[in-house]
Order: structure tokens, then sequence, then C-alpha cells
């Protein structure tokens, strides 16, 4: 990558996350931390106002908008091979806000371009077995609930076929052998738990905020379940709901 790519990607990571340590752009773009120093430096030269809060990173300084020039006909390949694998493993609550997405790429690219993509359309299929997650509308309120740390109310099914009523404090979504789990603090078991999202007979953002005061992260979540290399998320029985 040149420079001038490399530096435009720098504002396009900005732009799009609120802070960004200089470690992460070194390992995104392949350089050392001092080379994102000199290239920090020249932005700023260049106009583009580019903030720094200590133990956070750089930022840019609110009000400032780059619009995307373009997008290659290899990028939007790529947003097209997610759009395949988003129409087929996400539902129906997600579905369409990936293909509203890449609708937005199509318009922006050349007409060439928008032949090409139009052939490779085409081109691509998924075949996996029966997802039934395909069915259910909740994987877009539940990822609205993580981002906000608002609680959901759950009407849950469990495999022996029991229905319960749970209030969950999520915090994140984790997909394996084709079947997404909602993780999150059961307010009931006042435990995390693992939710199937399959087996959520209906859901209801209540709005309201987390009660536990140092929820953990997803990452922290899986590190702190330690499990031996044959056991993985979704096995373990003493840990359903």
């Amino acid at each position: 990558m040149n420079r001038i790519d490399r530096l435009f990607g720098l504002v396009t990571l900005l732009q799009a996350q609120r802070y960004v340590p200089a470690e992460r752009m070194a390992a995104q773009f392949g350089i050392s931390v001092r080379t994102v120093y000199r290239d920090i430096r020249a932005l700023d030269e260049q106009g583009i106002p580019i903030g720094f809060e200590a133990g956070r990173g750089y930022f840019l300084v609110p009000g400032y908008f780059l619009p995307p020039v373009s997008f290659s006909t290899e990028e939007a390949s790529a947003l097209l091979l997610l759009e395949t694998l988003g129409a087929t493993l996400a539902d129906r609550s997600i579905q369409p806000l990936v293909t509203a997405a890449l609708q937005k790429v199509r318009a922006v690219l050349r007409p060439p371009d928008q032949t090409c993509l139009a052939q490779l359309d085409h081109g691509m299929q998924l075949a996996i077995p029966e997802y039934q997650e395909q069915h259910t509308q909740y994987l877009a309120p539940m990822q609205g609930a993580i981002a906000k740390r608002q609680v959901l109310e759950l009407a849950y099914r469990d495999k022996a076929g029991h229905e319960t009523r749970r209030r969950v404090e999520p915090i994140g979504l984790v997909f394996y052998n084709f079947a997404w789990q909602l993780v999150g603090w059961c307010q009931l078991r006042q435990a995390y738990r693992e939710f199937r999202v399959s087996r959520v007979q209906h859901l209801t953002a209540t709005g309201l905020p987390f009660t536990n005061p140092a929820p953990l992260s997803l990452t922290d979540y899986l590190a702190s379940l330690k499990l031996p290399p044959a056991e993985k998320v979704g096995d373990r029985r003493n840990r359903l709901p």
C-alpha cells in the first residue's frame, strides 16, 4: 500500500471508530508506531483535525467528516460475499439491513464495476445445514441492547420445552455450530447464562439500564470459562439457563 492510500485509510479508520490507539493503526497497516506518528503529523499539516487522549488514542475532532470517494471492485466484491453470508447466517431483522447497506455501495460504483458486481451476484451461493435462526427476528434488537447496555425481557423455551420469562443484561452474541447464542447476566439466576436465539419465543426491549455494576465484556466472559480444547460454547449442560 502506498502512502497516499494509507493516509486515506487512516482517516477512514478514525472516522469509523471513536478512539484508535497508535498500536492498532500500526498493526492494521503493517507499519511501525513511529511511522504512524509521522502519518498523523502529515494529516494534521493537511488540515485534518486529529486529537489525542491519553489511554484511549487518536480521534477525529467532532464535526469533521470525510465522505468516501469510491469503492474498488475488489472491495465491493468482498462486501457482496458478506451479503451472502448475512442473508444466510443472520435472521429476518438483519438481512434487509445488509441488503440496504450494499445497495448504497452499488450506488457509488462506476457503471462497469456495477456490471461486474451484478455478474458476480449470480455466481455465489452458500449451502449449509438447516438454519433455524433464519426464522427469528431478534438479532437486531439484541445488538441494540448490547450497544446501549439495556435489559432485555425474554420468553425462553429450553431444550426440554419448559418456558420461562427472564430479564437479561446482554453482553454479546456468539455464533457456534450454526446457532447464535445470546450471552448475558440473568437477573433471575444472578449469573451469566447463554440463551440460544432460536429458542427465544418473544423479546421485549425494556430500555432499562443494567443492574450489574461491573458487567463483563464478552471477551472476558469467554476467557473466564477456561474450557478444555474439546469443549466449546454451547456444549456445556451445566450452563444451560
